[in-house]
């Protein structure tokens, strides 16, 4: 009786395993069903599809065989699902009831950022604009990944320049710009990477500030260039002084280059005002008046 207890436990066991497989057996062919019934379903649209073909030919080349230019690409779907992946350039061929083309452009595409006003680090109120080059390099990615890879790209460099230029002062932006560009072209590179965009360049056309920012902005460049011309010309005037002072006593050291200086100033008078009429006096009765 000990024995047979546990054979019997043994056999229930294995009768639930089984059901449990038929169980989960039956659950993947229903599974499986769809998916033989949909492949059988491609299978047989794609053989009237070349039946057609073959009934309407030649008429039928005109929609079947694509030609795409060098700097093209054609990703095409068969059955709603990618056939391979892109093709061209060149010459190919296509079933015109299961295929359905979409051609991407792979040359580089340019456009300019609508004038973004943005609210500076230091809260001042600046109206930017900017031009973007992108291209695509995979084909596949920017159709499936994403519905329109040109407008997402457009609207992506509109937010990303309000969002980066907010982190930066009005001096930064006017005296820093490929710095900014550049930290522009790497964040929207890595934002368009998985819609197969690369952004090549971003160039920052114009920082436009307002009409008031503009006037205390030059009149604060203004004063400051005023002391800097006042400074210049005392120190100018320093010098001068200076340069007289020992002029003086080196006149003073020796009576004969007084003299020559006189004589000196005489004949630049001369020279320059022929009209002029001079007296020359004696140095000796000025030194008589001074000694008075």
């Amino acid at each position: 009786m000990s024995n047979s207890a546990p054979r019997d436990i043994q056999q229930e066991e294995l009768l639930e395993m089984e059901d449990q497989g038929k169980r989960y057996g039956s659950h993947v062919e229903e599974n499986n069903e769809p998916d033989a019934c949909a492949s059988c379903c491609r299978y047989i649209l794609i053989f009237f599809s070349w039946v057609l073909m073959f009934f309407t030919f030649p008429f039928c080349l005109c929609a079947s065989i694509k030609i795409i230019q060098e700097y093209e690409r054609a990703v095409i779907f068969r059955m709603g699902r990618i056939s391979g992946g892109a093709k061209g350039p060149g010459l190919f061929f296509i079933l015109p009831c299961t295929d359905e083309i979409r051609i991407v452009d792979q040359r580089t595409i340019s456009f300019d950022v609508p004038p973004q006003e943005v609210l500076s680090k230091d809260s001042v109120t600046v109206t930017v604009d900017a031009v973007v080059y992108f291209r695509v390099f995979d084909p596949v990615m920017s159709v499936i990944n994403v519905e329109n890879y040109q407008g997402s790209t457009r609207l992506l460099a509109a937010t990303t320049l309000r969002n980066i230029l907010g982190t930066k002062t009005l001096a930064e932006m006017l005296a820093h710009r490929d710095e900014v560009s550049s930290e522009l072209q790497r964040l929207l590179d890595s934002g368009t990477d998985p819609w197969g965009v690369k952004v090549e360049r971003v160039e920052i056309k114009d920082v436009r500030l307002p009409l008031q920012l503009q006037r205390a902005m030059a009149a604060e460049a203004e004063a400051s260039r005023e002391a800097r011309a006042k400074v210049i010309a005392a120190e100018g005037e320093q010098n001068a002084s200076r340069a007289l002072k020992e002029a003086a006593d080196i006149m003073n050291e020796s009576p004969s280059a007084l003299q020559l200086r006189y004589l000196q100033t005489l004949n630049t008078i001369s020279a320059e005002k022929n009209s002029t009429i001079i007296f020359p006096l004696p140095i000796d009765m000025l030194k008589g008046f001074g000694s008075k």
